[in-house]
């Protein structure tokens, strides 16, 4: 005689669907912040950059007593006439928006490339008072 057990094993699809639900809001949670994050790192690779080229600038001047003539390759960052330099994950792009022809004052600039122009913060500047564009403390952290 042989005695079957009405007990079932494994899932039900309710219960596979109430999983599969738990995950996607987790994930649609999870993923969102991740990119910030991510992006918040690649933003301090720019930000690193963008300081490197002011430490430079500002030695030039030291050396020179004046801006002009400053250029990413005079301050060491490139060499020739390069005008624009790609950070080491190339996201983003630092250039001189001036300082060729002003004895007194730069600009500098780094701009988002790729998949980083997402980034809420985008292109910023920093001139030779230490003003820095956009103004948000988030953006500089």
């Amino acid at each position: 005689m042989l005695i079957r057990s009405s007990k079932q094993r494994g899932f039900t699809l309710i219960e596979l669907m109430i999983t599969v639900a738990i995950v996607a809001i987790l994930a649609a949670i999870a993923y969102p912040s991740y990119t910030k994050y991510v992006q918040r790192g690649y933003r301090s690779e720019g930000i690193a950059m963008l300081n490197d080229a002011v430490a430079r600038t500002e030695r030039f001047y030291a050396q020179n007593n004046t801006y002009a003539g400053a250029t990413l390759s005079t301050i060491g960052l490139t060499a020739g006439t390069v005008t624009t330099l790609n950070s080491a994950n190339s996201k983003y792009q630092l250039t001189f928006v001036s300082s060729a022809s002003s004895a007194t004052t730069y600009t500098l600039q780094i701009a988002p490339q790729g998949t980083q122009t997402a980034d809420t913060c985008g292109t910023m500047t920093i001139d030779q008072a230490g003003t820095k564009t956009p103004t948000t403390a988030e953006c500089w952290r």
